[in-house]
């Protein structure tokens, strides 16, 4: 017998940390190589760690909840035949060696533990834990470790939710709230500077007086009325940070819509012409996203002032093209894989970005990595059967477009014998901006762009 130690793998070059959420499997039980051993969350998406060996789990050297580094040990394996390579058995340490007198009563003596290379001994962190229950009495997901600083900070939860996030749909990250602390304003340190609510100023309040962040932190009583076989569905994690996020981007930006209505005619019968051949010698099948990006992207390069993002009074241009596509998961939730430097893309690298992104997200299999740093976001409405719809833009971008479903229309067409009515494949296009740094000039100039491209379709065009 033999004893693998199990790590954190690598998940993105930006995720350092990830927070356990459950563990499939308990310490005695056997697992076959390549199964499944737990399910953690970082601030982008969640994600499954299978077992690289077959064996029996004897040690789980992490808790759910936890917040584990890259790179530590979480498991210990015990494998038949010869000895695994890889990191040594954790070896217990020493114990500590005495205080001196003069800092016994000032510095707290820990206690012995496993001694394993490359993790962090969480178990040693300080967490104020009478601070920490405002923070669980939130909607909005937030990790041990943002709570743990939220505590430790004195931040209740009426502030931090307010806080932006710019993790995974909105997520509260470490970054971000020590970033707040940072900066936070003087007046919030202190509860004597709480706003106070009387009942001489609201009439029908209770007479005792109460800070504004603890009426805050009540919990909602539902006025809805249950009858008799109504169903209680609690949210899980994800449609809870999508909720929180979708709330966030309404009170941080404000939402304009504009619509214009595209003959994508040439390009429909142009896609119908040439699907069958290309699927043959690309070996992928192209559908009408990767067009609407390519259309998309050419009308960012023309009006580059679309693709910025907000901080404070400062409005940061971005270099890189990355194109965000809103996909729905079978499961009912929503995720926005992204492609990055969709500018230096053809239409057929954006149709092995578009295939492969989409088969990530429904297989569950999407990294870190490939939710991130998205400038722009198209949502595809049409899939549905809806016509038109007017999106919530995806912050920290400016704008997202939503395409809807192509019909059979009769239209005008001019022609140089006069006007004439013809059955055209028609569609439309909306465009929700935030109208902080976008005006309906820019926004409704850069939709007509995005359907001129579209309408002018090169229907001879080759892949």
């Amino acid at each position: 017998m033999s004893k693998f130690q199990l790590l954190l793998p690598k998940m993105g070059e930006s995720v350092a940390e990830a927070t356990i959420i459950k563990w499939l499997k308990k310490p005695g039980d056997y697992i076959e190589a390549d199964e499944t051993v737990m399910e953690i969350a970082t601030d982008k998406v969640d994600s499954e760690v299978p077992s690289p060996v077959s064996g029996k789990l004897v040690e789980q050297l992490c808790k759910e909840e936890d917040v584990v580094q890259v790179g530590a040990v979480i498991a210990v394996i015990e494998t038949e035949g010869a000895e695994e390579s890889g990191p040594a058995a954790p070896q217990p340490v020493a114990a500590p060696a005495p205080v001196p007198k003069e800092e016994e009563h000032t510095a707290p003596v820990s206690q012995p533990v496993p001694e394993i290379p490359g993790i962090e001994q969480l178990a040693n962190r300080p967490v104020a834990q009478h601070k920490e229950i405002a923070v669980k009495s939130s909607s909005r997901f937030y990790s041990p470790l943002v709570k743990q600083i939220a505590a430790e900070e004195g931040i209740s939860i009426a502030e931090l939710d307010q806080i932006p996030g710019n993790g995974m749909e909105g997520r509260l990250t470490k970054d971000d709230l020590l970033a707040y602390v940072k900066n936070r304003p003087a007046q919030q340190l202190g509860a004597a500077s709480q706003p106070v609510v009387t009942s001489q100023s609201m009439p029908g309040l209770a007479k005792e007086q109460k800070p504004v962040a603890d009426i805050a932190e009540t919990k909602p009583v539902s006025a809805t009325s249950l009858s008799v076989g109504d169903e209680i569905i609690e949210m899980d994690r994800m449609r809870r940070l999508i909720a929180d996020h979708m709330v966030m981007s309404k009170h941080t930006s404000p939402h304009v819509t504009s619509f214009v209505e595209a003959d994508v005619t040439n390009l429909v019968m142009w896609r119908e012409k040439i699907k069958d051949s290309f699927e043959k010698r690309k070996g992928e099948k192209i559908t009408f996203t990767p067009i609407f990006i390519e259309a998309v992207v050419k009308a960012i390069k023309d009006m580059p002032m679309i693709n910025v993002s907000v901080n404070g009074t400062q409005i940061i241009k971005k270099q890189a093209i990355n194109i965000g596509m809103a996909t729905a998961l079978p499961n009912g939730n929503l995720i926005v894989p992204v492609i990055k430097n969709a500018d230096g893309l053809n239409l057929l690298g954006l149709t092995k970005a578009v295939n492969d992104l989409a088969n990530k997200a429904r297989t569950g299999k999407l990294q870190p990595d490939d939710v991130k740093d998205g400038t722009f976001t198209i949502t595809n409405v049409g899939t549905f059967g809806n016509v038109m719809g007017t999106p919530i833009i995806n912050q920290p971008q400016v704008a997202i477009l939503a395409v809807g479903a192509i019909k059979k229309k009769p239209a005008v067409i001019e022609t140089e014998a006069g006007d004439i009515i013809a059955i055209r494949h028609m569609m439309f296009l909306s465009l929700s901006y935030d109208h902080r740094v976008v005006d309906g000039a820019l926004g409704g100039s850069f939709i007509r762009r995005v359907a001129d491209y579209l309408e002018k379709w090169d229907t001879g065009q080759e892949l």
